[in-house]
């Protein structure tokens, strides 16, 4: 990046709430935009230090949260289209999918003042209906104080509200959802075992473990203020990610032996193929595609209410110092802290 780029972008101030879809100023990470180019975009973001959920993590050393990339990549996408793609403030949007890619892990590690990120973004695809760009595709690289840190490819669509309605009560009552039941819950299993320190970031409960996989199942709480920003009709794709974090760390664990203390997120590939909906048991399905290398391990991830809603490949690294070797179930020797 240019210098001249950098003394353009501010970071004072946050961008306008609405821009981002959140309703607390406080999750809100962008703070300014250049147009570089019709379909090439330069963002500012600030990373927090300190926040109740993405730093809620026992891994070490500290970095900041792979998870708040995804969103800070998220708000990209949902900025970029109402400001750049003369998106309306009030049309919903739906994520289809995404890649996320942690390049460089020490460009993470948290510094002595908020992490300045940017995040340069170029158009690789439009959706249009009747003329009207109505989706985007994003390939964005986001560097934190200069240093590349992470890569995301996103795509998205976007609807006027009367549209999402119709489909959302279609959606619904093809599940027999049209009058609203109590949402699923359950006790969480312990912090530790999914790598967060507050009960309250714990998104799963009850799991199974099997040969060469684990059976979780998610807790959807609408009372957490991170992943409920604002009052939503279906689950966020903020707890869909999270649970297939911590569906990948608790497996890691309970398969191989490796403590979620020395395990980061470094890269995720999902697909959503359905709303999830608060009314219905959430389960994801964790299954080993690459056993445990000497900084890695890997799981494919089906999350399902019935049927399959988002499917993910979460790849987790080692980032601490070896301090034993733990033989797992299988016979694999692993490292265990």
């Amino acid at each position: 990046m240019s210098t001249i780029l950098e003394t353009e972008l501010s970071y004072s101030s946050t961008v306008t709430r609405a821009l981002v879809h959140r309703a607390a100023v406080c999750e809100v990470f962008l703070t300014d935009s250049i147009r570089l180019a019709e379909d090439e975009y330069l963002i500012a973001a600030q990373l927090p230090r300190v926040h109740s959920y993405y730093n809620d993590q026992v891994t070490t050393p500290a970095v900041y949260d792979p998870l708040l990339l995804v969103e800070v990549f998220r708000q990209a996408s949902i900025y970029t289209a109402h400001t750049f793609l003369d998106a309306a403030v009030d049309e919903k949007f739906i994520f289809n999918g995404g890649e996320m890619i942690v390049t460089d892990v020490t460009a993470l590690h948290i510094g002595a003042r908020p992490g300045h990120a940017q995040i340069h973004a170029r158009q690789a695809a439009l959706k249009h209906r009747d003329g009207v760009v109505t989706g985007s595709t994003l390939d964005m690289v986001l560097t934190v104080d200069g240093r590349e840190a992470a890569t995301m490819r996103t795509t998205c669509q976007w609807m006027p509200g009367r549209a999402w309605n119709r489909m959302r009560e279609k959606g619904r009552a093809a599940l027999a959802l049209g009058t609203a039941r109590p949402h699923h819950t359950g006790h969480r299993v312990a912090p530790i075992t999914v790598g967060r320190i507050s009960p309250q970031n714990v998104v799963l409960s009850e799991t199974e473990v099997r040969e060469y996989e684990v059976l979780t199942q998610v807790i959807v709480d609408q009372e957490n203020p991170a992943l409920f920003d604002h009052p939503l009709d279906h689950i966020p794709g903020a707890l869909i990610f999270e649970g297939f974090r911590q569906s990948a760390v608790h497996a890691a664990f309970e398969l191989f032996g490796l403590s979620p203390r020395g395990l980061l997120l470094t890269r995720v590939e999902t697909d959503f193929t359905r709303f999830g909906e608060f009314e219905l048991p959430t389960d994801c399905l964790v299954r080993v595609v690459e056993s445990p290398t000497a900084d890695s391990v890997a799981f494919e991830i089906t999350m399902s209410q019935e049927e399959q809603i988002a499917r993910a490949r979460v790849h987790l690294t080692l980032t601490s110092p070896i301090a034993g070797a733990l033989l797992n179930r299988f016979g694999y020797a692993t490292a265990g802290v």
